[in-house]
């Protein structure tokens, strides 16, 4: 079997990131924010197949983060959402995204075993080796206190992964958090599936350049992003390894600029709920090291907009011009969401996909 289209050179990648949140990525007030239905998930699983889509990616979580909508609220569990998506679509792929706390990794590797016979090896998975402490405290598990015991934590648990996907003999495995005894997992996937992680601490980008195919980093200033992607890409070398970066961004695509400005200000600036915005940079900033702290301003409004992703703001050129620029930073890809994927992709699909492809970053779909 070919390798996994993730791993195709010279593809920008392009995935759609929480159409299984309520919301999106978008922490807004107005009535026409993303509803996260399995009906306008698998609605948009197929538009984007037929696309030439790579990817979908889901958030994992468990509560709220309070404010007037308590913004993700309502989140479909992402192994079964992944399962089902694959069910019915041809060459996208669908990541699930696991908490390492919260898994136990026997139960992952033969979860994501499975889903690869029924999606014919479409299927990734994206380790959170975990940040959000109200979270934890909510499922009454114990989030390990410091990043290198998270990432110690998470290191084992992705040994057991990677041994139960390997080995054709029962195994034992005594490591720091797992003891395991006559362990075989089968079936296993047919093929290498991709692995992502995002990082933002040091333990946490060595955990993804030892373990990952695909970082994820946000791009926050590209300028900044050049010299952070080249290092990254260069610590993956020394290591032995090839690792894309991928970052998020959010596209407002509309066929003026001041429509896509209006629309901007409307859902963001406008109907922010503000609650939401304050409890999500707040826990963010408290337990995770993902967002660079010098840049808290700015990184709040990008926070309130599409959960802190690169804004694409503007005509179909200027949106195309924007993921072009995270190309030529270096990036492998990045993941697009929007207010309303379902209602506002095909425009994306059928004004920005054609100038990406004539740039020569991405290929048009299979069935185009």
């Amino acid at each position: 079997m070919a390798e996994n289209s993730m791993f195709t050179e010279g593809q920008f990648l392009l995935g759609t990131f929480a159409s299984n949140c309520s919301s999106g990525m978008s922490v807004t007030k107005i009535p026409e924010r993303w509803v996260n239905s399995w009906e306008n998930n698998l609605k948009l699983a197929k538009l984007l197949d037929e696309a030439g889509i790579d990817f979908m990616l889901p958030i994992a979580r468990w509560i709220g983060y309070g404010g007037e909508t308590n913004f993700h609220k309502d989140v479909l569990e992402t192994v079964t959402w992944a399962t089902g998506l694959l069910a019915h679509t041809k060459d996208i792929n669908v990541i699930a995204t696991v908490h390492t706390v919260a898994n136990h990794p026997a139960v992952v590797a033969k979860q994501i075993a499975t889903i690869d016979k029924i999606s014919n090896g479409r299927v990734g998975l994206n380790i959170v080796a975990g940040w959000n402490q109200p979270e934890y405290e909510a499922l009454g598990l114990q989030l390990p206190a410091t990043h290198e015991e998270r990432y110690g934590y998470a290191q084992d648990w992705f040994d057991v992964i990677k041994a139960l996907w390997t080995k054709t003999e029962s195994f034992d495995h005594d490591g720091k958090f797992f003891k395991l005894k006559n362990i075989l997992g089968l079936p296993q996937p047919s093929r290498r599936a991709p692995i992502l992680n995002a990082a933002g601490s040091g333990q946490g980008r060595e955990f993804a350049i030892n373990n990952a195919d695909f970082l994820f980093t946000p791009a926050i200033d590209l300028e900044r992003s050049k010299g952070e992607v080249a290092a990254l890409k260069a610590q993956a070398r020394d290591a032995g390894k090839t690792v894309g970066v991928l970052t998020l961004a959010h596209v407002v695509c509309r066929p003026t600029e001041q429509e896509a400005k209006d629309f901007y200000a409307y859902f963001c600036e406008q109907n922010t709920d503000e609650g939401a915005v304050d409890n999500l940079v707040a826990l963010q900033f408290a337990h995770a090291q993902s967002f660079p702290h010098d840049l808290l301003a700015l990184i709040r409004n990008r926070m309130a907009a599409g959960h802190g992703g690169y804004p694409l703001i503007g005509t179909p050129q200027q949106v195309a011009d924007g993921l072009l620029a995270l190309h030529a930073a270096g990036f492998n890809g990045t993941t697009i969401s929007f207010v309303d994927y379902v209602e506002e992709f095909p425009y994306f699909r059928d004004n920005v996909l054609p100038i990406l492809e004539k740039a020569g970053i991405r290929r048009p779909a299979r069935s185009a």
